[in-house]
């Protein structure tokens, strides 16, 4: 028997909950503090936003970073850069949006509704004791975490943790289609990458637009002059700026693993690598102009 079903089967017994992989979750809004709606699954997950007077007893983790950003735009050299930070543990990808709780029976979601806690509740408290623990593991302040798929749940981190702090990660959508289209190009043909990748580029101007508060950082700068932009960031997330940042140390391929991230030659390195020539704007495709003007990416 599997680990999981074997604590499943533990937790089933004796509370009735389950902890499971969920199905792909929709983006949420800010603001949406009732529920997010997914396509497949059990009923929709509903949850109460923490006032400023709950979150003592209600989350473990305090003012956590998440980077927003498309697939492709360079979170894990971001990741790779914050993370040697003497303050900052940057996690690998977590993937929370696919981590859900979920009552096994008639009696567990009495009991939890009892506690006032629905669903979306329980996978809140989840996600943040993941967190912590490897917060407190890494011996670190602060934790960052860079899954591309928080650009469709903004909102629903930004209710979990009201105190939480984002960092949106900009890269020429063109250069992001190439790079995507590039890594499986019998599976993504040019025009299908374009379409995945706008729905990311919707969803992160969205968050970006929603949140006064974010700090926005672009790959092309980062880069070309990775101190200045990291000096930068780091007063953003109030902590002194360390030269170890721009030498983030050779990895192994058991430390940059498929799936979590980049795993590919250039992220390997340990330093920053030069950024691909940008595309010409003649070169942009329609369906891409409208982003790229948005960002600033056409002359």
């Amino acid at each position: 028997m599997s680990l999981t079903r074997h604590l499943n089967r533990a937790l089933t017994v004796t509370t009735g909950l389950q902890v499971r992989r969920a199905p792909r979750a929709a983006k949420g809004t800010k603001g949406e503090t009732s529920v997010v709606r997914k396509p497949a699954g059990p009923p929709a997950a509903t949850y109460r936003c923490p006032s400023a007077d709950e979150l003592a007893t209600d989350r473990l983790l305090r003012r956590p970073v998440f980077v927003i950003s498309s697939i492709r735009s360079g979170s894990t050299l971001l990741r790779m850069m914050l993370g040697a930070h003497p303050r900052l543990h940057a996690l690998h990808e977590l993937h929370l949006g696919r981590t859900d709780v979920v009552c096994g029976n008639w009696h567990s979601e009495r009991a939890m509704s009892a506690l006032g806690l629905g669903r979306g509740d329980l996978e809140h408290l989840l996600w943040d004791r993941v967190m912590h623990r490897e917060l407190v593991k890494s011996g670190k302040d602060f934790i960052v975490e860079k899954t591309p798929a928080n650009a469709y749940m903004y909102g629903r981190l930004k209710d979990c943790w009201p105190d939480a702090r984002f960092v949106f990660l900009l890269r020429h959508p063109e250069s992001i289609t190439r790079s995507w289209h590039e890594s499986d190009p019998v599976k993504r043909p040019y025009d299908k990458a374009v379409t995945d990748v706008l729905r990311y580029l919707t969803a992160v101007e969205e968050a970006r637009a929603a949140d006064a508060d974010g700090f926005t950082v672009r790959y092309e700068d980062i880069t070309a002059d990775p101190e200045r932009e990291m000096r930068r960031l780091c007063a953003f997330l109030g902590v002194d700026y360390a030269p170890a940042m721009l030498n983030y140390g050779r990895k192994s391929g058991s430390e940059l693993v498929r799936g979590l991230g980049d795993w590919r030659d250039n992220i390997r390195t340990g330093t920053v690598q030069p950024g691909r020539a940008l595309p010409k704007d003649d070169e942009i495709p329609e369906r891409l102009r409208g982003m790229c003007e948005a960002w600033g990416y056409t002359s």
